[in-house]
């Protein structure tokens, strides 16, 4: 019976963290995205200047 308290305790730790993370990880992804846009475009405007520069 203890040892099944205790995973019981450890399952509940577990969602209690990952559900505390959930939210920052969201915004994580969203500003990853967002980095991700921002470096594809300025890569896109050095080629483009590029091109017409050659």
């Amino acid at each position: 019976m203890n040892i099944l308290l205790i995973i019981v305790v450890i399952v509940a730790v577990i969602l209690a963290i990952t559900g505390g993370l959930v939210q920052s990880l969201n915004f994580l992804l969203w500003v990853g995205l967002i980095l991700l846009a921002i470096a594809v475009i300025s890569w896109l405007i050095r080629m483009i200047a590029g091109r017409n520069s050659v």
